[in-house]
Parts: structure tokens; C-alpha cells; sequence
């Protein structure tokens, strides 16, 4: 299985795992994780051979759900659904595609056989109710897992979703308040509940 060695590649997958982390108090990304291994494919298959368009477009909505449009872009508006199909492709090993296209498929079974219709043709609160079970479910697993065993591919997907979002121009810029560099330096700023955190920078 090819690792890629890339030692600034590695750096900058890292950083930007640390700093979703960061960002979510380090529970959303907790643990061993595909991205952190930074596995390129075993055939450098391009996306399409691991996830088909229509899994892409399934994607979006699944991240659109985690982070919808408030007073700021969903994660749909900011491409979040072709970002973790690229990823999945580029940086996860073999058994991990697998693992993360056979969920898309027990995903939609599950929505299907809770509410008689596809994922996409499900209302937002059902997508939401779903993605809430899916949710507990992956935290479970993660808790009892063994060290070789994989992760649950909902943390996979929710990982990315985060991933994605918070390190395009639209997380970066309107979910998060983002200072074009270099500036003064500023030790300490105020800061109230409910302000939006501060993007950093690469």
C-alpha cells in the first residue's frame, strides 16, 4: 500500500485536521482517522471510479444536512460534496473507499427503509433524524473499537463535511471571521459569546 511521502503535503492535510479540531473543542475529529494516515489510492484511480456522480451529488445533501444554510452558505453552497469525494479518492487507502462507498449505500437502505423514500427525497427532518441516529452510532463504535479496526463510515463522512467546509473561501470567510495577513500583531482581542471564531491561516 503506497504511502505518500510528500512531507509538505502530510504538514498541510495535518494542520488543517488540527484546526477543525480545534475549532469543535477536539470532539469532532477524536482518534485515528484515514486523513491522518494521508494514504494515496493504491491505483490513483480518479474519483469517478470510487464514487460515481450521483454519490457526489448525494454527498452535498448529506453535508448540506450537518451544516445547512443559516445566515451564512451551507456546505453545499461551498462544493463540500465533490471536496470529500476528491479526498476519499486521493488520501484514503483501498479498504477505506470501500468502507465509505458501501456506507453511502447503508445510508440510503436506512433512509429508505425508515421513511419509504430515497435520501434525497427525504424531507429535512427526516435527514436530519437519520444523520442524529447515524451519529450515535459512530460515536459508539469509536468508543469500543479496536485499535485495527476501522472507523465507522459516518465519522468518515462527518469528518470530511467539517474538513471541507471549514477550510473553503465560504467557511473560511463568512462562517468564520477571517483577517488577510500580514497585519498588526494582536495578543488579545475581545471576544463575546456568540462571535464567530477567527479563521487561521495557512
Amino acid at each position: 500500500m503506497p504511502v505518500n511521502n510528500d512531507p509538505f503535503d502530510l504538514v498541510s492535510r495535518r494542520e488543517a485536521i488540527q484546526r477543525v479540531s480545534a475549532l469543535f473543542g477536539g470532539v469532532a475529529l477524536v482518534g485515528h482517522t484515514a486523513l491522518l494516515d494521508a494514504h494515496a489510492s493504491a491505483s490513483g484511480a480518479p474519483v469517478a471510479s470510487v464514487l460515481s456522480s450521483t454519490d457526489v451529488a448525494l454527498l452535498d445533501e448529506v453535508a448540506d444536512t450537518m451544516l445547512p444554510e443559516t445566515s451564512t452558505p451551507g456546505a453545499k453552497a461551498a462544493g463540500v460534496g465533490p471536496f470529500m469525494a476528491l479526498m476519499v479518492a486521493d488520501s484514503y487507502a483501498p479498504d477505506e473507499q470501500q468502507i465509505f462507498a458501501e456506507g453511502l449505500r447503508t445510508l440510503e437502505r436506512e433512509c429508505t427503509e425508515r421513511n419509504g423514500h430515497s435520501f434525497m427525497a427525504a424531507t429535512p427532518s427526516e435527514r436530519l433524524s437519520l444523520l442524529e441516529r447515524l451519529d450515535r452510532e459512530q460515536y459508539d463504535h469509536m468508543q469500543t473499537r479496536a485499535d485495527d479496526e476501522p472507523a465507522h463510515y459516518f465519522r468518515m463522512m462527518k469528518e470530511l463535511a467539517l474538513l471541507g467546509y471549514f477550510t473553503s473561501e465560504i467557511g473560511y470567510k463568512e462562517a468564520m471571521r477571517f483577517a488577510e495577513t500580514p497585519g498588526r500583531f494582536e495578543p488579545c482581542v475581545p471576544y463575546a459569546p456568540g462571535d464567530k471564531s477567527w479563521a487561521r491561516h495557512a
